[in-house]
């Protein structure tokens, strides 16, 4: 069996600092591939991912400027993808919107899935191509769409990739892109009005960047509210590796949050705001606290009780890489034995 993953172009596979979807890919890529599963990734020159690497692009490009050619990138970027997969694989699994829109020349069975909050514009593209195999990351986003052919897979990380630190524990910490929506001002006031000390770490983007000079910057003091900037792998286990635990009070649905499965495999509970996937993904008192509002958070962050060991063996339990290769290894066979009993012209070769 033979599977292309395909990427958006912009961000490296896996991501140095920020890039949660190429994190979902490099983690997925690998997981196949020790499964024994043969896995083609298409994404930039950048990638370091430890499987076959296939570009069109040879860096990568982040921040993008939103603006049409880099729009035009992805849609060059994707089709020639596709179209290259078509000749030596036999599925193909897309990461985006210019992903699903070849599904109307691509002979091969193709799985998307979807890693953006619930968009009626989108949902209603869909609808246009029910040919394609969709996963949602989590339960609520599932049922915010209404295609026929879709099942939940949550993200799963490499826990070796994580570890418990021997340091004390002596703040809070913000990981993540600095946004309204992912409430950092938030952060800043469970910290204030908890007196825990706040580390905040992330990516602040042009489009943002007003917010961060006004809502964030004037609280900065490099001590007790202290922005250390975009941190790779290390510098994410040192910074959750020291932390009572990591504050998610985030502002909107969240698909599914990546950083709390990496916060508990460092073994520090997450507390958070009900925002869409934070129940399923939060185990309320074994690896955090979901809290209904900033108050309720605040007396949590007061009162942290918490074994690193059992928060850590939660993720270790629920959101492994090898649980999730191993569902969308599922879900790519019976696609495949599927379309081999469809009356489309082009077969699959044999599934391992």
């Amino acid at each position: 069996m033979r599977i292309a993953l395909i990427a958006p172009p912009f961000i490296p596979v896996p991501p140095k600092v920020y890039g949660g979807t190429e994190l979902f890919i490099g983690h997925l890529a690998e997981g196949l591939k020790a499964r024994g599963v043969d896995v083609v990734v298409y994404s930039n020159g950048d990638s370091t991912i430890d499987v076959e690497n296939r570009w069109l692009y040879a860096k990568a490009q982040w921040p993008i400027r939103g603006e049409i050619f880099d729009n035009l990138t992805d849609f060059n970027h994707t089709f020639w993808a596709v179209r290259d997969a078509m000749d030596s694989s036999d599925l193909v699994h897309v990461n985006n919107v210019p992903g699903v829109l070849c599904s109307r020349f691509c002979p091969l069975p193709m799985v998307s899935t979807i890693h953006h909050p619930h968009m009626p514009e989108l949902s209603q593209l869909y609808g246009y191509h029910p040919e394609l195999y969709y996963v949602t990351i989590s339960e609520f986003q599932r049922k915010c769409e209404s295609m026929a052919r879709s099942r939940t897979i949550h993200h799963g990380i490499n826990m070796a990739d994580y570890a418990i630190s021997e340091v004390p524990r002596s703040y809070l910490a913000f990981l993540g892109r600095i946004a309204p929506m992912k409430g950092t001002h938030l952060a800043i006031q469970i910290a204030k009005q908890s007196g825990i000390p706040l580390k905040i770490a992330g990516e602040v983007q042009p489009v943002f960047k007003e917010y961060f000079e006004h809502e964030i910057a004037p609280h900065l003091d490099g001590k007790f509210i202290e922005f250390i900037g975009e941190v790779d792998l290390e510098g994410k286990n040192a910074l959750l590796g020291g932390a009572l635990a990591l504050l998610f009070p985030i502002q909107w649905n969240e698909p599914f949050g990546l950083v709390m499965i990496e916060a508990m495999a460092c073994g520090t509970p997450v507390l958070a705001l009900p925002g869409g996937s934070v129940p399923e993904v939060v185990r309320e008192g074994v690896s955090g606290y979901v809290g209904n509002s900033v108050e309720e958070l605040i007396g949590r962050a007061r009162n942290l009780k918490f074994d690193p060991e059992k928060v850590r063996g939660y993720v270790e339990e629920n959101f492994s890489v090898e649980a999730m290769a191993g569902k969308y290894l599922e879900l790519y066979k019976e696609v495949l034995n599927g379309k081999k009993n469809s009356e489309r012209e082009i077969q699959p070769r044999a599934v391992a």
